[in-house]
């Protein structure tokens, strides 16, 4: 089995090494930088499992390099940044990112949302991705005879709803925002009516959660987007 291989773009050095230091106790290989233009070169030549990357870095925003990086790579992303600001993190999330990480973090929540990178199908991977079917909990996603299934059961899911979940699930682990979300399934004329997302999220909740109000699988962002956790 190959060993992963990660690369850290962070300005600061501290940082750097905290996230270095963890990613190679649980066997990872780690390169560095400290701009956004080194990031782009040691992405290229390096062919990473794994982007981790700051906003605020001292040659540019790191949102230039998640776009840079995604017109040729599926590599997947996580930021890390101070800024909490929603639109600083949707604007990340709709450039490419898998997932945005709040400073200051601690070490469990970093790992935790690495594991659920990890665990996401990679575009051109193992295949994974194009699979007909897809279990979590008690459901079983059947996406060649557009069946749902829970402990053995079949649920019976609208048009809208099946293409929600198939969504969501060909990203799962990471965060789609409103407008991905309303782009995939509803389509351009209806990209700003943020409240069909959470409607149709609260009846797959319904359907296929064990308790809708505390979901297990389907998790919100904030104010951000969706995420489907297997």
């Amino acid at each position: 089995m190959n060993t992963p291989v990660a690369v850290v773009v962070e300005d600061e050095p501290q940082i750097r090494t905290f996230i270095r230091s963890a990613l190679e106790q649980q066997g990872w290989t780690v390169h560095e930088a400290a701009t956004a233009e080194r990031g782009i070169v040691e992405a290229g030549t390096r062919k990473p499992d794994l982007l981790v990357l700051d906003l605020g870095l001292p040659d540019a925003d790191g949102v230039s390099v998640i776009e840079a990086v995604r017109a040729w790579s599926t590599v997947a992303i996580l930021v890390l940044s101070a800024r909490s600001d929603e639109q600083d993190k949707i604007r990340a999330l709709d450039a490419g990112a898998d997932d945005y990480l709040t400073k200051p973090f601690g070490m469990g929540e970093l790992m935790a949302r690495l594991r659920a990178i990890r665990r996401r199908p990679r575009p051109g991977g193992d295949g994974a991705a194009e699979s007909a079917l897809l279990r979590f909990g008690d459901v079983e996603l059947d996406l060649a005879a557009r069946q749902v299934r829970r402990a053995g059961t079949q649920v019976h899911l609208t048009p809208i709803e099946f293409r929600l979940l198939s969504t969501l699930a060909a990203h799962a682990g990471r965060v789609l925002t409103h407008r991905q979300l309303l782009l995939a399934v509803w389509g351009p004329a209806h990209a700003e009516q943020t409240h069909y997302t959470r409607i149709y999220m609260g009846n797959l909740r319904k359907k296929l959660e064990a308790d809708p109000a505390q979901p297990r699988h389907f998790l919100s962002e904030n104010a951000v987007g969706y995420r489907l956790v297997l």
